[in-house]
């Protein structure tokens, strides 16, 4: 099946779903990190990794040693999940407060970057966390491609879901006297700082200081300021 096909229903709130490609692409290509679930001897695990889209891929790295690449480079199925928060509903009641968020889940078994190809799989990694970055950097030695892996999840079978809209209260509850609505959130970075053993006459780098005062994550929501 084609992964313009979302293959895995939502059954909660399915008036969510969205089954567009380009949508799931968003979602992957502004996450920076996933919560990676996997199961080993009947103990479940989820556990936070580093991510990046590479075409119809998500990769994802960590050392060899690791218990998680270990289990998934051998087949364990995997499912992971992206979540971006993009406000807080603020509704006429509990029941009904909620959030604003865009959500993927991907779902399948991951595949060992091959050796002649892990060395790009880190640079688009690097690149999508830390853009502008990998020109600068001295090239990986040996002993740490040999301690890398890098796994390669299709995306065949995914699903995304969005909420996106304000307070859905009942009818009866809108005379309640407290304030309804949405806070949007936003990610936002701060100042670079050196690190204490920087050398004289390493300035920020344009691709660093370009990330600050502030970066705006997601769409402009309804409400959104």
């Amino acid at each position: 099946m084609s992964p313009r096909d979302a293959r895995t229903d939502v059954r909660r709130l399915p008036e969510k779903q969205v089954r567009d490609l380009a949508t799931l692409h968003a979602i992957l290509d502004e996450a920076m990190h996933a919560a990676v679930g996997f199961e080993v001897d009947r103990q479940p695990f989820v556990l936070p990794m580093a991510c990046a889209r590479d075409g119809d891929h998500l990769l994802l790295h960590g050392s060899t040693g690791s218990r998680l690449m270990r289990a998934l480079a051998a087949g364990a199925p995997v499912c992971v999940s992206v979540t971006h928060l993009d406000g807080l509903v603020y509704a006429r009641s509990a029941f009904e407060s909620s959030m604003r968020y865009r959500s993927a889940t991907v779902l399948g078994t991951a595949t060992e970057v091959a050796a002649d190809e892990k060395l790009h799989a880190l640079e688009v990694l690097t690149e999508h966390l830390l853009p502008g970055r990998w020109a600068e950097l001295r090239a990986p030695r040996a002993k740490e491609l040999a301690a890398t892996s890098v796994l390669r999840v299709p995306l065949d079978e995914w699903s995304v879901k969005v909420g996106d809209g304000f307070p859905d209260d009942p009818d009866e509850d809108l005379d309640e006297p407290v304030w309804a609505g949405v806070v949007p959130m936003r990610v936002a970075y701060d100042d670079p700082v050196d690190a204490p053993d920087l050398r004289p006459g390493r300035p920020v780098p344009p691709h660093v200081s370009s990330r600050r005062p502030t970066a705006a994550s997601g769409p402009h929501l309804p409400g959104s300021r």
